[in-house]
């Protein structure tokens, strides 16, 4: 596990984005400066501190190399 409590399953790459759509259970569609949008769900780290993300907010998401789709929002900008 890595310092977020999540399985570390490799390398990620981290991209800015804005977050376009709040989904059901804790889900968010944020389109990637770059074009494509993914869905991606917000990290322990910031779920502990109280951190509200909504639409239209910019944030950093990680993403996974297996799954280029999904993601983690690692931090509001």
């Amino acid at each position: 596990m890595d310092s977020d409590g999540e399985r570390s399953t490799g390398s990620r790459q981290a991209l800015d984005g804005a977050v376009t759509e709040q989904l059901p259970s804790g889900l968010y569609r944020v389109r990637l400066d770059e074009g494509p949008q993914i869905v991606a769900h917000v990290a322990d780290r910031i779920d502990r501190n109280f951190v509200r993300v909504l639409v239209g907010d910019r944030v950093r998401v990680e993403i996974a190399e297996r799954d280029v789709t999904r993601g983690r929002i690692v931090a509001r900008l």
